[in-house]
């Protein structure tokens, strides 16, 4: 069998501990992954510890197999996989966190399925939310339910970021060049038989994440507006749905004052409707300019990411 390339894209922030563990992991089951050399692409998402040293000497002392990439600042980490796959020179390209939560020892199972089942993809998906808050794993899993109620793009439950893709399933991604990115959802998108390997959840080996509840969130309200548009349906929906009770409130008071003489007085009942009425009108104002937001920044057509370094022979 003709020898093939396999790029592994690894995005990086503030990983300065857990990279060496990383490259020792994989190429612990190097020997398992047969006719196949290995490209490793780490990406330096504007790092404020030492993990750009760290990269900086592990691409001198491996040079044929370690690049890098580091950006001018942290342009998070969708940015960081699509400029791994956009310098991936290999058949086959896996992105990979570094913190080991994606175990390498599926790599062989996955490449195996990829070859000889004629698959484009193999996903990973988590089984279980061991190790993580209560809930942490209940918003999560509360946003696939929603994601694949409001959308036709499939969200899988538990779908890792890790797979191992097709070069013809990579150029298709890459194609999608627009800034606001969900990769899950992109990967879906695109289509591709895809077949999802089964794990427990692993843990960091080193350091903390980056992810707080409160930036999950707000990536949640970007997937969201990235792969639906449902709540500038239900905007309109809550704006007409006002409208009515309001009619059928001014006919009720109508009806009260001319038939009973009792005519409806007091502030507080109108603070309460003007209350009701403008908190409705702001929120759906909030829906319309979260996808207006999105639009603007699209229309300056700036860069996915800024590269500041990079080992001599990864650049273009």
């Amino acid at each position: 069998m003709e020898m093939e390339k396999l790029s592994l894209v690894v995005p990086c922030y503030n990983e300065e501990q857990t990279i060496p563990l990383f490259f020792t992991a994989v190429e612990k089951i190097r020997a398992a992954l047969t006719n196949i050399t290995i490209e490793y692409i780490f990406v330096n998402d504007g790092s404020k510890d030492h993990t750009l040293a760290v990269l900086r000497e592990m691409a001198q002392q491996y040079p044929d197999s370690i690049k890098y990439l580091s950006f001018s600042r942290n342009f998070g980490k969708e940015a960081a996989l699509y400029a791994g796959m956009e310098y991936s020179t290999g058949d086959y390209v896996a992105v990979m966190d570094v913190d080991l939560q994606d175990p390498p020892d599926l790599l062989p199972q996955m490449l195996h399925l990829i070859r000889h089942e004629a698959y484009d993809c193999i996903g990973t998906r988590r089984i279980s939310r061991k190790g993580e808050p209560l809930f942490r794993s209940f918003l999560a899993k509360e946003f696939y339910r929603i994601m694949n109620r409001i959308s036709a793009v499939e969200f899988v439950d538990g779908a890792r970021d890790y797979r191992l893709m097709t070069r013809q399933m990579v150029e298709a991604v890459l194609s999608m060049t627009e800034v606001n990115r969900f990769s899950k959802g992109m990967f879906s998108w695109v289509g591709f038989d895809t077949k999802y390997l089964e794990y427990e959840n692993k843990e960091r080996v080193a350091g903390k994440s980056s992810w707080s509840i409160w930036s999950l969130f707000k990536y949640s309200l970007d997937a969201i507006v990235d792969f639906s548009d449902i709540p500038l349906a239900i905007a309109s929906f809550v704006g007409l749905t006002s409208f009515i009770m309001a009619i059928f409130f001014m006919i009720a008071i109508i009806i009260r004052t001319v038939l009973f003489d009792d005519p409806t007085a007091g502030w507080p009942s109108l603070v309460t409707i003007i209350l009701a009425i403008g908190g409705l009108q702001l929120f759906c104002l909030g829906i319309v300019g979260k996808y207006l937001g999105k639009t603007y920044l699209e229309t300056k057509k700036r860069p996915i990411y800024i590269l500041k370094e990079t080992d001599k022979k990864n650049k273009k």
